[in-house]
């Protein structure tokens, strides 16, 4: 296992899991959709294989006997530890468009933050204020010049974009802890009826977050814009915590070295809190939703235009949209 200061990043690829097959579609989003037959139902399905198949395999991974570590994003591990240091700044600006969660996710995460911090005291956690779950991507990683350029490009749509929330509305449902090696994340699909109790037609979620997703690519690449995105896998997901150090799973007394144990109890704490957010928090038929267990993105706020340095929560905000 690595040891800090100096720690190796181990980079997790953004493999789509949910048995969609590759697409050369001018819109990554559109293969799905076509895949399922524009079926909310199978959409959410697709959202729950990626997302259950991703954290089968994460837990082999990190239950396995040659488990090296955590992957520990320097950048943010010098931010932490050394912030007076010159050199512990963020040179990686982004563009994106973020949706943000209500005051009632929000209590939600806390929750599950203070739980995980039992199995993992030292865990880097999101602030409250800055949480967020990335519908676009635009580019990342690059100058601050030319996220100007492309700022420029797409400010005449920007107020369009920020807005669309208020007259798209997708819904998002049985929130669930993913993870992998560096990170976890309050993960949703998207509805397809449930718990409905009257409140709207089942037909409306119809209208899906990949739909969302969709949407957005195309109106912003007809401005013409590149779209550099890391991912466009199936999932609906906000980072609540990362990992910048090996100590809560280091074996006493002994540097370097993982114990195994203290890997497991963090994963069975993990699958605590799965269990315990699908019994209070995923749709039970003829009973409805608990608050916290649903989200109509646009709950609140419109979509945040953000630039600058957003990696954890940080940037700058362009416009923020219109909530309901």
């Amino acid at each position: 296992m690595p040891t800090d200061p100096s720690l190796p990043v181990r980079r997790n690829v953004f493999e789509d899991l949910s048995g969609t097959p590759s697409s050369s579609s001018s819109n990554p989003y559109d293969l799905l959709i076509q895949a399922c037959e524009d079926d909310a139902t199978q959409i959410q399905s697709r959202y729950q294989t990626h997302r259950s198949a991703r954290n089968t395999k994460q837990k082999t991974e990190l239950l396995s006997p040659d488990f090296p570590g955590f992957s520990i994003d320097p950048v943010l591990h010098k931010l932490v530890n050394e912030p007076q240091d010159p050199n512990s700044i963020d040179t990686r600006h982004c563009l994106v468009f973020w949706a943000r969660p209500p005051e009632h996710l929000r209590l939600l995460i806390s929750t599950i933050q203070e739980q995980l911090r039992d199995a993992t005291p030292r865990l880097w956690l999101m602030p409250l204020g800055s949480l967020h779950m990335t519908a676009l991507e635009i580019t990342h990683s690059v100058s601050a010049s030319e996220i100007d350029s492309l700022v420029s490009t797409l400010q005449a749509k920007i107020p369009h974009i920020t807005d669309y929330t208020d007259t798209h509305r997708a819904r998002l449902v049985k929130p669930m802890l993913s993870y992998d090696s560096s990170a976890l994340a309050l993960s949703f699909v998207p509805a397809a009826g449930e718990g409905m109790g009257g409140r709207r037609e089942k037909e409306a979620d119809g209208y899906t977050y990949h739909h969302l997703r969709r949407d957005l690519y195309e109106i912003c690449t007809k401005t013409g814009v590149t779209i550099a995105s890391r991912y466009t896998v199936p999932s609906a997901h906000l980072t609540i915590g990362r990992f910048i150090t090996q100590q809560d799973i280091a074996r006493d007394g002994e540097q370097g070295q993982v114990d195994g144990l203290k890997v497991q109890k963090l994963v069975e704490r993990i699958e605590e809190i799965n269990a315990w957010l699908e019994r209070e928090y995923w749709p039970i038929e003829g009973y409805g939703i608990a608050l916290g267990g649903e989200w109509t993105v646009g709950d609140e706020k419109g979509l945040d235009c953000r630039r600058g340095t957003v990696w954890y929560g940080g940037g700058e905000t362009i416009r923020l949209g219109k909530g309901f």
